[in-house]
């Protein structure tokens, strides 16, 4: 992508978005209810409204016929989907839809730095790469795959976007000569817009550009995790997550489904194996009750979904032994 804004956090950026693609009192945005609350609070930051789309049950991704079916049915000006634990939505596809109906897209690819699918005509297209979203934005949060203690970035193919979130992530202002209304000197500046302290510091990015520096390494550990995962689970009551046949998945998390979550949560836990639950649907949060009153059984995949994942440890720096552990544990409590 030829533009990137680097900014305070993954939840600064999806704010910045709303806010550069004009999200006001008004706008309508379809997100999916499987996501960390950031991913939709963007748009009520900007005055705007939030509906769901229920999950695919398979890869717990946003379902994109229910995206179609939506669309068909009222009118929404923006999509936000989730490429959750890793797994890259179809954004090909999606995007066909949101041009059908007048939909921008921001991409929330906070999970699946190196992640990619493949397109119609066989090519790889990495996540948050702008082809397809007219805005993407990535995490730097200390459990993500780039980890800068914190930060985040927006990308972008469209210049007048780029120009816009650079103002909005520094109050609002700009001493950019082209944008100035007058030139009395070097120290002349403007406030344009009501923009926010969104900047990444410098220290942040000092570390970021270190851990870039590995991505590719800790990307395929990953990789290598999810297999023997894969392996040592396979035959049992175990669910495992879906992958796409591409092995474009980036693994931010490896999420199983069993049927006794909250017993296996516990076990773990006694034996110090922390795992955790991604996430609690976002319709169940009581604000969210409170906005919109949605009911049980609104979303039923996702639901259903909640009520038995787990996420077991997956991280770059995890030994054999230590994932060898997991696994013990966990195949000595469902078999």
């Amino acid at each position: 992508m030829p533009y990137a804004v680097a900014v305070a956090n993954g939840t600064a950026a999806l704010h910045l978005c709303a806010l550069s693609l004009g999200v006001k009192p008004g706008t309508r945005v379809l997100c999916t209810p499987l996501t960390f609350a950031a991913s939709s609070n963007c748009v009520l930051y900007a005055g705007g409204s939030v509906d769901f789309v229920d999950i695919d049950p398979e890869t717990g991704l946003m379902d994109l016929n229910q995206v179609e079916d939506k669309l068909k049915k009222e009118p929404y000006q923006g999509i936000i989907p989730v490429d959750y634990t890793g797994h890259p939505v179809d954004l090909e596809v999606l995007r066909a839809l949101a041009d059908r109906h007048g939909c921008w897209i921001i991409e929330d690819a906070c999970h699946a730095p190196g992640g990619y699918f493949t397109d119609s005509q066989g090519r790889p297209q990495r996540c948050g790469n702008g082809q397809f979203a007219d805005l993407a934005i990535f995490s730097f949060h200390p459990v993500k795959h780039i980890a800068a203690a914190e930060g985040g970035m927006i990308t972008t193919t469209d210049p007048a976007h780029y120009e816009r979130l650079k103002m909005l992530r520094t109050h609002g202002i700009t001493k950019a000569p082209e944008h100035l209304s007058q030139h009395p000197g070097g120290w002349y500046y403007e406030m344009q817009a009501l923009g926010f302290n969104y900047r990444l510091s410098e220290l942040h990015a000092a570390l970021g550009l270190s851990q870039l520096q590995r991505a590719d390494v800790g990307l395929a550990r990953r990789r290598a995790l999810a297999a023997s995962y894969d392996a040592a689970f396979e035959g049992t009551a175990i669910k495992r997550p879906a992958k796409p046949a591409d092995g474009g998945h980036a693994y931010h998390l490896y999420v199983v489904r069993v049927p006794d979550r909250k017993g296996l949560y516990d076990y773990l836990r006694e034996h110090k194996i922390y795992s955790q639950v991604h996430y609690i649907p976002v319709h169940y949060l009581p604000y969210y009750q409170e906005l919109g009153g949605w009911k049980p059984r609104d979303f039923p995949h996702t639901e259903a979904f909640y009520d038995q994942c787990l996420s077991l440890p997956m991280y770059p720096s995890m030994t054999e032994d230590q994932q060898a552990f997991v696994i013990e544990k966990v195949l000595a409590f469902v078999q």
